[in-house]
């Protein structure tokens, strides 16, 4: 599968750190695009270990993650 995520990391309550932590997790699965924008093929079983650990360093009142799935890169267009 192919997926685009998206984060946002609030600065407030420690945000510096979560966000350098977060950064570090996505890179070790997908592609960093722009700033907090990551894309590229994962498999469904990498696809719940990385939610699971993003899930363990947001602050959910705070922070939130997006991720955009398709079933192929082909089937997105980007411009």
């Amino acid at each position: 599968m192919y997926i685009i995520l998206v984060y946002d990391i609030s600065i407030e309550d420690s945000g510096q750190k979560r966000w350098r932590k977060v950064f570090k997790i996505c890179k070790q699965y997908l592609t960093h695009i722009q700033n907090s924008v990551f894309e590229g093929e994962i498999l469904e079983s990498d696809l719940i270990i990385l939610k699971d650990k993003l899930s363990k360093e947001i602050n959910k009142e705070h922070d939130s993650i997006i991720i955009f799935k398709s079933r192929n890169e082909r089937w997105l267009q980007k411009d």
